[in-house]
């Protein structure tokens, strides 16, 4: 039972930290997880109660259990990258050397502490980006979902509240450059995602660290050499 009141945690955690079910929004009934997940009530009221003592969740008698907001001081705002037009390259660049400061630490995190719950949510996001060739708007989501799942394995929310704070704008790219590069520019992002997971799978930190420095720097050196 131990396990699947942790798959069910996983799974609810995961829904409410990338915005599925938003604070200040009412969980499925018990009813409805018992038939969602297959799970009988005693792995339903177990896992609520793990999402309570996790801070996630508060239970109201009568009325159900509800997302708690948890405001934070400060809020990145990539929005303000376009406010003036498209962002440049340097801004972009900037923020890639941003990224590449926590997210690499992330992956390593990640490696060692991801659940099989997490992965496999890892290469559900994988898979829709791998799929998303030719539909920048896809491709962009799921790449964004791709990072974000990665910081949430870590297992520690601020990795998953910083990214989330950056929404899928920390993947955009100046729009005449979302199809820059030569034949096979797509692909070759595949498998430098596909290299990351794969690590991660393992639980090889320091593959992991490698791989997404590996993703980052590309992705930088391939802004740059579209010219300024």
């Amino acid at each position: 039972m131990a396990n699947l009141t942790q798959k069910l945690v996983d799974s609810l955690t995961a829904r409410i930290q990338e915005g599925v079910i938003r604070p200040g929004e009412r969980l499925p009934t018990e009813s409805s997880l018992v038939e969602t997940y297959g799970v009988s009530r005693t792995v339903v009221r177990e896992a609520i109660s793990r999402l309570q003592a996790a801070g996630l969740i508060e239970t109201h008698h009568g009325r159900g259990s509800f997302v708690l907001a948890r405001p934070s001081t400060t809020r990145f705002d990539l929005g303000a990258l376009a406010r003036d037009g498209e962002p440049t390259v340097r801004d972009v660049v900037d923020l890639l050397d941003f990224r590449t400061a926590f997210e690499v630490e992330a992956a390593a995190l990640a490696a060692g502490r991801r659940t099989e719950a997490r992965l496999a949510d890892l290469r559900e996001a994988l898979d829709r980006f791998a799929g998303g060739a030719g539909h920048p708007s896809t491709a962009v989501n799921a790449d964004f979902q791709f990072h974000l799942r990665i910081a949430l394995a870590t297992g520690n929310r601020y990795f998953g509240d910083l990214i989330s704070s950056f929404g899928p704008s920390m993947i955009i790219v100046p729009r005449d450059r979302l199809a820059a590069g030569e034949p096979g520019h797509f692909e070759q992002i595949v498998i430098e995602h596909e290299n990351v997971y794969a690590a991660i799978a393992r639980q090889d930190a320091e593959g992991a660290r490698a791989a997404v420095r590996v993703h980052l720097a590309n992705s930088r050196a391939r802004l740059l050499a579209t010219g300024p």
